[in-house]
């Protein structure tokens, strides 16, 4: 679901490994057209399209090395998924990272080396079904799937997530506000926040700490 922490987890994934100091580049699949979504992704050459008026690399080639994040994958349309399915076909003899990208306007393939974290807050079985989401890329990206839960099924967390939020929101008041006065969770405020079921998830949690 939206506001489960799916980029902070991506994050966590990419500071975990290997691929440490290397690039972790994040796209919103939700947010872009779709050629200028292909652009961002792919990279373009000059003239490729109005706009186009240099080349540049797309996130592909910018996460060379390390780790390109897909947020809201679900939402991308059959021409891009048909073209994400080429560029993670692996390669004969290659790593399981390397993949093989083009710019949109040009004829020339180039080899990275980057592993793909995809998310999306939609049910992609159903998307199957209903025949808006490739079958074959779900199991292309699904190589190992992880299900953040929502807040209402973490209750346990809740209390050490907003007092962890509420941390961080002291600091930022603190910086910006000489004399601020940190706050707290009374007791009447934790048992309301534990109550709560919210929709929203942590987004919203940090929201009305904000707020209050």
């Amino acid at each position: 679901e939206s506001g489960t922490g799916k980029e902070l987890f991506a994050r966590a994934v990419h500071r975990a490994s290997s691929r440490r100091d290397k690039p972790l580049v994040t796209k919103n699949c939700a947010a872009l057209s779709k050629t200028l979504l292909e652009s961002e992704l792919f990279g373009h050459a000059k003239g490729a399209f109005t706009d186009a008026i240099k080349e540049r690399k797309g996130a592909f080639e910018e996460a060379h090395g390390g780790t390109l994040f897909l947020d809201e994958i679900g939402e991308c349309d059959l021409d891009v998924q048909a073209k994400l399915l080429r560029v993670l076909q692996p390669e004969k003899g290659a790593g399981p990272c390397v993949r093989t990208v083009r710019r949109l306007g040009e004829e020339r393939d180039r080899k990275v080396d980057v592993r793909v974290i995809a998310a999306t807050n939609r049910d992609l079985h159903r998307a199957i079904r209903e025949g808006t989401f490739r079958e074959d890329l779900y199991y292309r990206l699904a190589a190992i799937t992880i299900t953040l839960p929502a807040l209402r099924d973490r209750r346990s967390d809740i209390i050490e997530l907003a007092e962890a939020l509420l941390a961080e929101i002291n600091r930022q008041f603190a910086a910006d506000e000489p004399g601020y006065q940190h706050k707290t969770l009374s007791a009447d405020a934790k048992a309301f926040v534990k109550r709560q079921d919210w929709p929203g998830n942590v987004r919203r949690l940090q929201n009305v700490l904000l707020q209050a």
